[in-house]
């Protein structure tokens, strides 16, 4: 077996409007800003040990600048970029003191599609704090979606070089991947290089359903939702951020047992992506829709 990440960390994004990106994740989405150094705003999940879970930045063009991956140690940290380099991985940065107020132990490399992956361990960990009833908050990252013109072969990948484990596929365009027992960490969908959306969890159904409420209320349009997908068996409601960036709120994604888990391949179906078919209810939405690649492709994260 591999040397394995063991979570997903952080997303970082770039955006022309930090302004308004800030005031959201902020104050509406649910998070909570930690710091702020070299032009960086660190936000964290209240019920997370994570220092941070997003990272926003000021640029001309929107843009993902990293997907961060924790790892249970700097062994293991030394050993996922000997893999990436085993696999021909293009290197931005070998093993060694990680960039930002979080500090730890980082290396970073491109994937395939010329993502910028950064695996790290060792941070200084935040008190996480339980969520009272009828907050309707995050309480942590839930999962990435990632376009690719060649799914399985990144995927694969990622099983090689991360670590992952496949979960599930849908036909043979979606497949589901997890490096602990949440369902998936990581999805991967065919089209141009691209971050589809972040997802986060919330405590509940309920929670999500309130989420719901206090975006509408915010004037946050929803763009599809709620429904209940069939891989993974979560919730889900989607939102756009000012800058565009596509999140989510999910509740209740499923948990595997390593031991006995058999991955699964769904056929395609509306009731496959949304098995109580109510997210369909907004006329003209279309899930998942391809983008044009990521303007961030290949390029040293600032």
């Amino acid at each position: 077996m591999p040397a394995a990440v063991t979570d997903l960390h952080y997303v970082a994004l770039a955006v022309p409007d930090l302004a308004a990106e800030r005031s959201f994740f902020g104050e509406t989405w649910g998070l909570v800003e930690v710091g702020e150094a070299d032009g960086k705003v660190y936000f964290a999940a209240e019920q997370s040990e994570h220092p941070f879970v997003i990272r926003l930045r000021q640029d001309e063009e929107k843009k993902t600048d990293l997907i961060g991956y924790s790892a249970a140690s700097r062994a293991d940290v030394d050993a996922i970029f000997a893999q990436a380099v085993a696999a021909g991985a293009k290197v931005i940065a070998e093993p060694g003191p990680a960039e930002g107020p979080q500090g730890g132990y980082a290396a970073r490399i491109f994937d395939p599609d010329g993502r910028a992956i950064e695996v790290i361990c060792d941070t200084n960990r935040r008190i996480a704090r339980r969520l009272g009833k009828g907050e309707a908050i995050p309480t942590g990252l839930s999962h990435v979606v990632l376009h690719s013109p060649d799914v399985a072969k990144l995927a694969q990948w990622y099983e090689d070089v991360l670590g992952f484990r496949l979960s599930d596929w849908i036909g043979q365009f979606m497949v589901f991947l997890r490096c602990n027992p949440a369902h998936h960490r990581l999805a991967i969908l065919p089209g141009r290089p691209a971050l589809n959306h972040v997802a986060f969890d919330v405590s509940s159904i309920d929670e999500l359903m309130r989420g719901l409420a206090r975006m509408t209320e915010k004037g946050v349009k929803l763009q599809w939702g709620p429904g209940r997908h069939t891989a993974g068996n979560n919730t889900f409601s989607y939102y756009l951020t000012p800058n565009g960036n596509a999140v989510e709120y999910t509740s209740d994604l499923e948990e595997v047992d390593e031991a006995s888990w058999q991955p699964q391949v769904y056929e395609f179906s509306p009731s496959i992506t949304d098995q109580w078919g109510t997210g369909r209810i907004i006329t003209g939405n279309v899930p998942h829709v391809a983008l044009d690649a990521d303007k961030g492709l290949w390029q040293v994260p600032a």
